[in-house]
């Protein structure tokens, strides 16, 4: 079993700042990568920011400039630096992990979830 746990949402305004944590733990081998989606109130959940063990990174094209991507490998964390934030950006972000687990499987692990409230 793995488990994300995240921390760091909260309400924030337009062109504010918020820094999203999501640590793993649990049957953990490896952690091959960790990435950021977001699902608005209905929309799709959508990826926000990805980033390999190896440090190569993804962003989605609406958040380039303004969110950074970032891990401690050695505490299994992932964090998510968002700045300059839109009204837009309102969504759930969910942390995910593609995981090696100590098994040997492949998965893929979800947080729970924090709300990103972005206020105009």
């Amino acid at each position: 079993q793995v488990q994300l746990v995240e921390s760091g949402g909260g309400v924030v305004q337009a062109g504010g700042s918020l820094r999203l944590s999501c640590a793993a733990s649990g049957s953990i081998f490896s952690i091959n990568a960790m990435g950021w989606y977001r699902q608005a109130p209905g929309k799709q959940r959508e990826l926000v920011a990805r980033i390999t063990s190896g440090g190569n990174t993804n962003y989605a094209d609406s958040v380039k400039g303004r969110f950074s991507i970032s891990r401690d490998n050695a505490k299994n964390t992932v964090f998510l630096q968002m700045n300059s934030l839109k009204p837009e950006d309102t969504a759930v972000s969910y942390c995910n992990a593609d995981v090696r687990t100590g098994l040997g499987f492949n998965v893929a692990s979800w947080g729970q979830g924090t709300q990103v409230p972005v206020s105009s």
